[in-house]
């Protein structure tokens, strides 16, 4: 049953305002902005090198062929049999039916749009693709129909960072994070998922912090640890003095990594404070923030690849909840734990240059995040 009081989400609302304002070119122009997607069955979904026909219905208040899509909020409940394939209003038109002349968005609920694909259209519905640059991204998508409270809610949440990377719907457990060939191709690179076995390892790994870098992370504990028998925050010489001590028993590449890293840290806490984002005497003690967001999503992946279902899903996220808990005590610092593990790897990898970027994407992300009146920074407690 579909909502009958609000959109689920702004891609519905602005479509139906889109709609009731009467210009087919408007409701195109959104289209080509947002992610459109066709019901397949699994079984066809997993037919290597062929995609099913797009398929068609009949509209029984015109009488006319329609091939239908739906938008992100309106994809129904996880089935282990039926997957979605995310298509382009472009796309759609490169192999569209030569017979339908019609274009069916979210048929049959209030949240609908019936859009003409006669041949002369569907020119306008490529200039449209091409001028738009593809769906939106970065930007803060919530199901109003999802979890927004509770121990749910502030699990999905910690995966919100990559939600709002992509433009996908940050609070929900559903029948695609993407799509079906997306997040399987996903969790095979970078993640090396191919199999169920296999994401269920990665998935333990990830909850016990195995992935986040390790010598980075114990640049910071050793801080830490330092910090508190000091009762403050140690200066930068006796944080380095205390860092080659600790990993004296490493091997040379161990601790090079580990004085980059310091460098690193302290550049980007730096750069934090003159961002307004960490107060004077403030610090960033983990990185475990990177590998829990990113469990998180990797569970939402794994779920829309059908290598596990809603019920496992859901407790998977719970425990990552609880984990995340214990080791910030606030969005702000769960946030900041996540930033700078992107930025610090990002640096490590590619280089401070390379990671100005990164850093830039990274924080307005977190302000979108952290300043949204409805977002979930601020409407869910972390305690």
């Amino acid at each position: 049953m579909y909502p009958p009081s609000a959109p689920p989400t702004e891609i519905e609302r602005a479509l139906s305002a889109a709609v009731a304002g009467g210009s087919a070119d408007a409701v195109v122009e959104l289209l080509a902005r947002t992610r459109l997607y066709v019901l397949v069955a699994r079984l066809h979904a997993d037919i290597p090198g062929w995609t099913a026909p797009l398929p068609a219905i009949r509209d029984e208040a015109s009488g006319r062929t329609c091939v239908p899509v739906l938008t992100q909020g309106m994809l129904p409940p996880w089935h282990p049999e039926w997957v979605f394939r995310e298509v382009s209003l472009g796309g759609l038109a490169r192999v569209w039916p030569y017979d339908v002349r019609r274009l069916a968005v979210n048929h049959g609920t209030p949240y609908a749009a019936m859009v003409d694909a006669r041949p002369k259209r569907l020119k306008a519905w490529v200039r449209a693709d091409e001028h738009s640059g593809g769906a939106q991204r970065r930007v803060l998508l919530t199901d109003v129909g999802g979890p927004l409270h509770g121990p749910l809610a502030h699990g999905l949440a910690l995966g919100a960072h990559l939600a709002v990377t992509n433009g996908l719907i940050w609070n929900r457990l559903g029948a695609a994070y993407e799509d079906y060939t997306t997040d399987r191709a996903r969790l095979r690179s970078p993640w090396g998922i191919p199999h169920r076995a296999e994401y269920r390892d990665r998935l333990a790994s990830l909850m016990k912090n195995q992935l986040v870098g390790r010598v980075q992370e114990a640049v910071l504990r050793t801080r830490h640890t330092l910090a508190h028998r000091l009762g403050r925050t140690p200066t930068r010489e006796e944080w380095s003095d205390a860092v080659a001590h600790a990993l004296a028993a490493r091997d040379a590449e161990d601790r090079a990594v580990a004085e980059r890293a310091l460098r690193h840290v302290t550049l980007y806490e730096a750069k934090f404070r003159a961002d307004g984002v960490l107060a004077p005497d403030d610090r960033v003690d983990t990185l475990a923030a990177f590998d829990l967001g990113r469990a998180v999503n990797v569970v939402r992946l794994a779920l829309g690849a059908r290598y596990g279902d809603p019920h496992e899903a859901e407790q998977d996220v719970l425990r990552l909840g609880q984990q995340a808990r214990a080791a910030y005590s606030s969005w702000a610092d769960f946030s900041l734990g996540y930033l700078m593990a992107r930025v610090v790897h990002r640096a490590e990898d590619d280089g401070p240059e390379a990671a100005e970027a990164t850093y830039r994407q990274s924080l307005a992300e977190h302000h979108i995040l952290a300043q949204d009146p409805t977002g979930p920074y601020r409407n869910i407690p972390w305690s």
